[in-house]
């Protein structure tokens, strides 16, 4: 039965006179405001705003919010997403009024305490990365990729190369060479050997003079250590060109790994993914940046700085700014600070764990990526061993030969069971792929039974399987259509009628 949960628009639900409110009659002289303004600033009619009781709108957004699925409601083992519970600590710090009442044009000195944070939050980045200069102004993981290109072709253009190719492994993230086009470079490929690591002989019979940057995911959307990192890092700086390392794995290497000491030049985090602030739905998000010494010089302003000060009593204390950009940087890429409200929530996680906890955080979500792989490959394909990282790769090529479910039907009937689905049919590389990432912070309870729902799945037939998820009030919506042909605003039916 599927859920019957009204869905209706707020236009739809409102009635005319309808209020959240009702007003007593002033006791004292009363003007019409809208003599205050000009005719001309008027518009002919009233907007159409829905008008609602109280408890519309209540039950409106709270029956929503029944429909969807959360880390806070569901199992969300959506690979390559990192989708971990986020402590309610960090909403309550990232709410005190000092975090979230000011507002970014005030004089800094009156913004000493976020300005710490955000110093002090630079300086574990760069600690935990290996790299010692930092930007928090990219908005979002895709962004920061994009923002280390500039900084990249900033520095090749200041040493006048002309050199214009990026070269993306072929399980990298679609925003790798969307990002390097973005930033005025060609991509080429590399391909991956059969082992799903980067294949080596691919990779120098593509590094030249006219390689800038070769952009790498390690561990990579397969969920594995290129253990040939060494050799790659000797290759790609051999030829001139700089390592860029995509951040969005680094759940699995914290305090284990840092991708300065294996060679990375550059790299984005994406705190809201490692660093647990909530995310979906097209954000919030964050992608700041780290980048070798000699990349330091290139980083969009402002960055964040600290001086220390002589007070009138002999004291000595510290005081925090913004640097104006320098002649060579790349400039801003993001109004103000950046994303504050995620990097308040990364701070407050990381100074909650510390060194020794991000360790284990790390240890904990790959440990439970293995525990799931060793149940999973017992009815699932698993063609690139018996050992990952934080995530995992799976196929259902088999599955849908011999029993015509394939991981699409997989992602669409794990969601009766109660659970989130896996990402599907990515990386590209892996035929009906089913990746699934379970984190740190799930039970051993959940993750068995998540694999109890999968091996039932696998063994049902038929419509069951093939019209799922018959929980859900929409079950699958034509993709392609809504793709060529959205509805992107809504028009009053009753309008139209009268129309007509």
């Amino acid at each position: 039965m599927r859920n019957q949960q009204s869905t209706q628009l707020l236009f739809e639900l409102s009635r005319p006179g309808r209020r959240a409110h009702r007003l007593g009659q002033p006791d004292v002289p009363t003007t019409n405001t809208l003599d205050a303004f000009s005719d001309r600033f008027l518009a002919d009619e009233p907007p159409p705003l829905p008008q609602l009781a109280e408890g519309d709108v209540v039950r409106h957004f709270v029956g929503l919010s029944t429909l969807n699925m959360s880390v806070d409601t569901h199992f969300y083992p959506l690979g390559s997403c990192t989708m971990k519970y986020n402590p309610k600590r960090n909403e309550r710090i990232a709410s005190l009024p000092g975090f979230a009442d000011v507002h970014p044009m005030q004089d800094p000195s009156h913004l000493q305490g976020l300005l710490q944070l955000l110093y002090e939050l630079q300086e574990m980045f760069a600690e935990i990365s290996g790299l010692p200069g930092v930007s928090l102004q990219p908005a979002a993981g895709a962004h920061g990729e994009l923002t280390a290109l500039l900084v990249a072709e900033a520095y090749f253009r200041s040493i006048g190369s002309k050199r214009n190719i990026v070269l993306t492994a072929d399980s990298a993230h679609g925003t790798n060479p969307a990002s390097a086009q973005m930033a005025g470079f060609q991509t080429k490929t590399v391909k991956s050997n059969s082992d799903g690591l980067v294949d080596l002989d691919d990779l120098a019979a593509k590094l030249d003079e006219n390689t800038a940057v070769f952009m790498l995911t390690n561990p990579n959307t397969l969920g594995l250590f290129d253990r040939n990192i060494e050799k790659m890092n000797q290759m790609v700086h051999d030829a001139g060109a700089l390592i860029y390392l995509d951040g969005a794995n680094m759940n699995a290497i914290l305090g284990i790994s840092r991708p300065g000491d294996f060679g990375a030049d550059l790299m984005h985090y994406n705190p809201h993914k490692t660093f647990s602030g909530p995310h979906g739905g097209g954000g919030p998000g964050a992608g700041p940046i780290c980048v070798r010494d000699f990349l330091t010089k290139f980083l969009p302003a402002p960055l964040v700085t600290r001086q220390e000060l002589e007070t009138e009593d002999g004291q000595t204390k510290w005081t925090y700014g913004l640097s104006e950009p320098t002649q060579d940087s790349i400039g801003r890429v993001r109004s103000f600070f950046g994303n504050t409200g995620v990097l308040v929530r990364a701070y407050i996680y990381l100074r909650t764990y510390g060194g020794d906890g991000l360790r284990r955080v790390s240890e904990d979500a790959v440990l439970s990526a293995n525990y799931l792989l060793s149940q999973v490959k017992h009815f699932l394909d698993v063609p690139h061993g018996d050992r990952c990282m934080h995530e995992f790769v799976a196929s259902a090529s088999r599955l849908k030969k011999d029993k015509k479910i394939s991981a699409m039907d997989l992602a669409k009937r794990i969601l009766d069971y109660g659970f989130h689905a896996p990402t599907v049919y990515f990386p590209l590389v892996v035929d009906e792929a089913v990746m699934v990432e379970p984190t740190e912070t799930e039970s051993k309870q959940t993750l068995d039974a998540f694999v109890e729902a999968l091996f039932r799945i696998t063994d049902e037939e038929g419509d069951m399987v093939h019209e799922a998820p018959h929980s859900t009030r929409i079950s699958r919506p034509d993709d392609v259509g809504a793709a060529r042909r959205p509805i992107l605003h809504w028009s009053d039916p009753s309008a139209n009628d009268a129309a007509s």
